[in-house]
């Protein structure tokens, strides 16, 4: 299971961080996801078909097997002939085989097609539902840099999971059908030891066995390390990403404080983490080389060598000396299966560990609570948000404090149509209030009631811009075919962006062609376009130009149809709107608790 401490939660910083998955867990969990999603009965159709086209060639293959004996018999009759003959039946077999297997790439393609668009469409699903990614974000590494997992290694999963499964059945399938082959043809020999005879049925198919067990056997003992390995370098790279992310979101920052040199050093540093795990992945795979490519080589001559004693006595032709030796290979192919993919199945292992704990995570977010419950949120009656017995914890140095912030008066309410500002001591964190109130800060106690109405807008300092057409942007999240042109034409005007009002239908990056005044400005455009009954602002107006404050309030004072809260201390609001005034002050610090001890019995 995907743990968490909820004494840590509640007094240290809140964590899912404890992975303790199973493999068979792991593979529940992927179950569960496949099950659940939409390409399900695409996946089960091509995978019919994809067994059908498997069955068709394995009998290709026997029928192929046959033919050695005929044809190498006839070579060593120097028969002309029936040589001739044998090479028009090669072509029949040959061309057939050659058609499944161009069938078999595609249907194995479309599988893992399927497969990709099932798994990363559900993983994606959970991420961005009900504000877990924004919770695990706060409360695990997993949440940190979770752009690896959503699309690397959701892509290797369902690639490898396609190329594995499919090779897995067809090896079971070979050696099922060559297994009978293999018995029959190497049944009945009598060995003789001196003056000692005796027979083993069969006695190819066990020397097969025998060489594979010895295969896998030092494979495992050879590459035990790789599945680590590999689930350590997915880490590593997804850190590399998130810093070169990181660094090129934030380039202008960097030049102007001519930190091009630290964030260099900080990036060759993360590089130097993934190529140290690559070195170790490297060495562990060349270990690993020393045995499959060993039994590799020595399956060429090996095959011979346990048909030899027959073939020497005269009781095997030298055609069904040949059969016999491809009979052997094909069941030595099947049975060396997870030898020859050894290092695919750690990787394979590494993607789905690395998978389902993010999902497991997701799924689980929910259960990891501060301890007393945290900060509650109720729906109250409408037109109406109050706050009850209301305490805030902050984090300090990645800790969660056990003391806060409260807000003074005591139990406040706020009905419908208010202004209110909420300001407080020095050093208060006052978007935590902002956060708690929105669900997304839970570390507290109390409890904040909001009004029944769901139509309640949050406006953060840094207002979120996706990429896309300006018209999308200022209807975010909402789409922008149900607004008029016209008004979004008349909002833009009325905030102060006449300048880019006629290009709604351009695309761009607008996080980087707007300045902080006009990102503001364009969030209070959608405001207008949308018209909240209530709205809670952080700060909005803190470090924005006279000009651009002074529209901004302004606007604000025309929504007056709306709740309008404002946390902060910015006087044009108070100057615009007359709010009520309410303070956030600081929590005496509690005495230090009891260790709480338990005796064994």
């Amino acid at each position: 299971m995907v743990s968490s401490d909820p004494e840590k939660a509640a007094n240290g910083r809140p964590t899912a961080a404890t992975v303790e998955l199973s493999f068979s867990r792991q593979v529940r969990i992927a179950a569960d996801s496949f099950w659940a999603s939409s390409v399900r009965n695409r996946v089960f159709v091509v995978a019919g078909a994809l067994l059908a086209v498997i069955l068709l060639t394995t009998y290709g293959q026997v029928l192929i097997n046959r033919w050695n004996v005929p044809f190498y018999n006839s070579l060593e009759r120097r028969d002309i002939d029936a040589f001739i003959r044998e090479l028009g039946n090669f072509g029949l077999i040959a061309g057939f085989l050659l058609l499944l297997n161009v069938v078999q790439t595609w249907l194995n393609q479309m599988t893992a097609l399927y497969m990709r668009e099932g798994l990363s469409r559900d993983v994606v699903d959970q991420w961005l539902k009900d504000r877990r990614a924004y919770r695990l974000s706060m409360s695990s590494p997993l949440g940190v840099n979770p752009d690896q997992r959503l699309h690397e290694d959701a892509r290797k999963l369902a690639e490898m999971t396609t190329s594995l499964s499919i090779g897995l059945v067809q090896a079971t399938i070979l050696l099922v059908s060559f297994i009978g082959v293999l018995w029959q043809m190497s049944s009945g020999f009598v060995f003789h030891v001196g003056d000692y005879s005796f027979s083993i049925p069969g006695y190819m198919v066990w020397g097969a066995l025998i060489y594979a067990a010895a295969a896998s056997l030092l494979s495992k003992v050879v590459g035990w390390r790789l599945t680590r390995l590999n689930a350590e370098r997915y880490a590593r790279e997804a850190d590399l990403r998130f810093s070169l992310m990181r660094a090129n979101e934030n380039l202008e920052a960097i030049a102007l404080a001519g930190g091009e040199e630290t964030e260099r050093r900080h990036i060759h540093e993360a590089i130097d983490s993934v190529l140290a795990v690559i070195r170790q992945l490297a060495m562990a795979l060349t270990n690993l080389t020393w045995v499959t490519a060993g039994f590799g080589w020595l399956a060429m001559i090996v095959p011979i060598l346990i048909a030899s004693p027959a073939y020497f006595a005269g009781t095997m032709t030298f055609g069904e000396l040949m059969a016999a030796a491809a009979a052997f290979n094909q069941v030595y192919s099947a049975l060396r299966w997870y030898v020859d993919n050894y290092g695919a199945i750690a990787d394979w292992q590494a993607a789905l560990l690395r998978v389902t704990v993010f999902r497991a995570a997701l799924m689980e977010i929910e259960d990891i609570k501060p301890k007393d419950g945290g900060i509650a949120i109720e729906v109250g009656p409408p037109g109406k948000l109050s706050f009850e017995d209301l305490a805030i914890c902050p984090q300090i140095d990645g800790e969660i404090s056990r003391t806060g912030f409260r807000i003074r008066e005591q139990n406040p309410e706020i009905a419908a149509g208010e202004r209110i500002m909420v300001n407080g001591d020095q050093g208060v964190n006052r978007r935590l209030l902002f956060n708690a109130i929105a669900g997304l800060w839970p570390y507290g106690k109390g409890t904040i009631r909001l009004p029944q109405e769901d139509n309640i807008l949050f406006v953060p300092q840094l207002e979120y811009l996706p990429e896309g057409k300006l018209k999308s942007v200022l209807a975010y999240p909402l789409a922008s075919a149900g607004i008029p042109e016209e008004a979004m034409v008349a909002a833009l005007k009325r905030v102060g962006l006449e300048r880019i009002a006629d290009k709604l239908d351009e695309r761009a990056r607008w996080d980087r062609l707007l300045d902080k005044d006009e990102q503001m400005a364009l969030a209070f455009a959608g405001l207008l376009l949308r018209k909240p009954r209530w709205i809670v602002f952080n700060d909005v107006l803190e470090g924005l130009e006279s000009d651009t404050v002074a529209t901004l309030s302004s606007v604000m004072s025309e929504f007056t149809d709306a709740t309008l809260i404002y946390i902060g201390r910015s006087g044009a609001f108070y100057d615009a709107t007359s709010p009520r005034l309410l303070h956030l002050e600081r929590l005496s610090p509690e005495p230090p608790r009891p260790r709480e001890t338990t005796e064994a019995a």
